[in-house]
């Protein structure tokens, strides 16, 4: 049985970005001292960004494998690319299920040239499609239906954008939001947690905190 996530190219990029992740803390902002991620909007928040790679975890990135592997959507819809960390392990899921292609956003264009360069020397360009801009616009004309969503971009966008894709998710599709622990993302799981919005809802406890959820 075929599973890209151990071959030499997937391994030799993730490592890389792994390793370059754990410089985040070192990274100084461009947006200067006076800079208020509050009030910025979402493109100077992501040009403030550009060299800050915010990854999921390894662990985060084999459940989203798994789940893709299982589920077998024909859609994965991923908001927040950054530097395709967590792209690679959805479209080597996608190509071992020989089915689907992820369509992924990101508003950084430096972000947009490094996932797609990323994405390419891991060898799975193929399954993703990268859709440059502002979500709650790249995404409003997606196609449906849409097996597994992602949401890994600004937190206070996730249930935005949630409810701008909700009338396109298959029934029984999954939607999985990461960094659950931050504050910015207790709308979003109050409404995922509330049953009659119409999911069925699990934390699953990787690094930051992970949110699957079942669209009932």
């Amino acid at each position: 049985m075929t599973n890209t996530l151990q071959s030499p190219a997937v391994q030799k990029v993730l490592d890389r970005l792994f390793e370059d992740a754990k410089r985040d803390d070192d990274v100084r902002s461009p947006g200067g001292d006076g800079f208020s991620y509050e009030s910025a909007t979402a493109q100077e928040r992501a040009d403030a960004l550009a060299g800050i790679y915010m990854p999921i975890s390894a662990a985060g990135g084999a459940l989203l494998y798994s789940l893709v592997r299982a589920a077998r959507p024909t859609t994965v819809v991923e908001f927040g690319t950054s530097y395709g960390i967590s792209t690679i392990y959805l479209a080597a899921a996608v190509a071992d299920n020989g089915i689907g292609q992820v369509l992924t956003t990101e508003l950084s264009e430096t972000k947009i040239a490094a996932a797609q360069a990323n994405l390419t020397e891991a060898g799975v360009a193929n399954q993703v499609k990268i859709l440059p801009g502002d979500a709650l616009t790249t995404l409003a004309d997606v196609p449906g239906p849409i097996g597994l969503l992602l949401l890994d971009g600004w937190k206070d966008l996730c249930l935005p954008v949630l409810r701008l894709l909700e009338d396109r998710l298959a029934p029984g599709a999954l939607v999985v939001a990461d960094d659950i622990t931050f504050t910015t993302m207790s709308d979003y799981l109050t409404y995922v947690r509330t049953p009659t919005n119409g999911y069925v809802t699990t934390e699953f406890p990787v690094e930051d905190g992970m949110e699957i959820s079942c669209r009932t």
